[in-house]
C-alpha cells in the first residue's frame, strides 16, 4: 500500500512533466530512472512517504551513490531531478519541504584534454599533397594547429579574413567575439597552395556558391563541421595515429605546446579566445604532467610507471 502511494505520486509527477511542461520522452525517462533509484532507497530505509525523507537521509543516499561509483556530474543531475520532484510535491500540498535544496554533489576530478605530442603532430602534418582534397585538408590541418582554432572558427573563415602580410587571421569565436591570431609560416604556405588551386577545383554543377568561404566542399558550399571531422578521422587512420582524433585535440595540442614553451598563460588565453583565464589554466596541469613525467623517467631515484593511455 505504501509503495503504491509513493509510485502514484511519482507517476503524477511524470504526467506533469509530459502534459504541463511538455518535456520529451527521453527526458521524462531520465527523470523516472533517477526517481526509481530514490524510491528503492526509501523502501530499504522503511520510509513510507516522500514527505518523510529528511535531509540527513538524502545525504546518506548521495554518499552511497558516490561510493557505488556515480560521478559528481551524475549525482548533480540526480539531485536536480529530486529538487524538481519535491517542488511539484510542495505545489500539490503533498510535501512541506524540499530535502534536496541544501545538498550539493561531490566534485568530480576534471578530465584533462587529450593532446598529440610534437612528433605525432609532425606525423599528421607532413605530407606530399597532390589532389585538391588533400591540398585543402593539409591547409585546414596546418591552420588548426598553427592558430589553435575551434572547429566553428575554422569553417567560418573567409578568404578576406587572412592578412598574408601580417600573417594573421581574423576569426569569430563564441558569443560572436572576433579576435586576430597569428598564423605560422608552414600554415601560410599550405593556405597559399590551397588558394592557388581553389578557383579551378571541379565543383559539382560548376558553380561556387560560397565565394567568400576559404574552405569549400566539392559542392561549392562552405565546408561543414561534419566534413572536417570526417576528413580528420580519415587522415588520422592513414597516418597511423592511435585513438580517435578530433579537431579540438589539435586546439588542445596547440595550447599545451605553446604553454610548455612560453609559460605565458595570459598570452595563451588570448590566443585561444578564452574569456576566463581559469579555462586556460587546465593546460598548466598538462604542462606539469609533462614535466613530472620527464623528471620521473630521467631521475635515477624517481622511476615510476605510467599507464599506456598517457595524455
Amino acid at each position: 500500500m505504501t509503495e503504491s502511494i509513493l509510485a502514484n505520486e511519482l507517476n503524477d509527477f511524470l504526467a506533469h512533466l509530459r502534459n504541463e511542461r511538455g518535456l520529451s520522452a527521453n527526458t521524462i525517462k531520465s527523470y523516472q530512472r533517477d526517481l526509481q533509484y530514490l524510491l528503492k532507497f526509501l523502501d530499504e530505509e522503511n520510509i513510507a512517504l516522500w514527505n518523510e525523507l529528511a535531509g540527513h537521509k538524502l545525504r546518506h543516499y548521495v554518499a552511497k551513490s558516490h561510493r557505488d561509483g556515480a560521478s559528481g556530474k551524475s549525482i548533480q543531475r540526480h539531485l536536480s531531478t529530486i529538487r524538481s520532484f519535491y517542488h511539484f510535491l510542495i505545489r500539490e500540498g503533498r510535501a512541506k519541504s524540499n530535502p534536496a535544496l541544501e545538498i550539493t554533489a561531490p566534485k568530480s576530478a576534471k578530465k584533462l584534454p587529450k593532446t598529440l605530442d610534437t612528433d605525432q603532430v609532425a606525423q599528421l602534418l607532413n605530407n606530399n599533397s597532390k589532389g585538391w582534397h588533400e591540398i585543402r585538408d593539409h591547409a585546414m590541418l596546418e591552420l588548426f594547429y598553427s592558430s589553435g582554432l575551434r572547429l566553428s572558427e575554422l569553417v567560418g573563415i573567409d578568404i578576406g579574413s587572412i592578412d598574408y602580410e601580417d600573417r594573421t587571421v581574423r576569426v569569430t569565436g563564441k558569443g560572436n567575439k572576433q579576435r586576430i591570431v597569428p598564423i605560422g609560416s608552414m600554415a601560410i604556405k599550405a593556405i597559399l597552395s590551397w588558394t592557388t588551386i581553389r578557383p579551378d577545383i571541379p565543383i559539382k554543377k560548376n558553380r561556387l556558391k560560397d565565394v567568400n568561404a576559404l574552405f569549400v566542399s566539392e559542392r561549392g558550399n562552405r565546408i561543414s563541421q561534419r566534413t572536417v571531422q570526417s576528413r580528420l578521422t580519415n587522415w588520422a587512420i592513414a597516418k597511423g595515429l592511435p585513438g580517435k582524433l578530433h579537431p579540438h585535440m589539435l586546439r588542445h595540442s596547440f595550447a599545451s605546446h605553446m604553454l610548455e614553451s612560453s609559460h605565458d598563460l595570459r598570452a595563451v588565453q588570448e590566443l585561444l579566445g578564452h574569456s576566463d583565464i581559469a579555462t586556460t589554466q587546465i593546460y598548466t596541469h598538462l604542462d606539469f604532467q609533462h614535466l613530472t613525467k620527464v623528471y620521473d623517467k630521467a631521475h635515477p631515484r624517481a622511476q615510476r610507471k605510467y599507464p599506456s593511455e598517457d595524455i
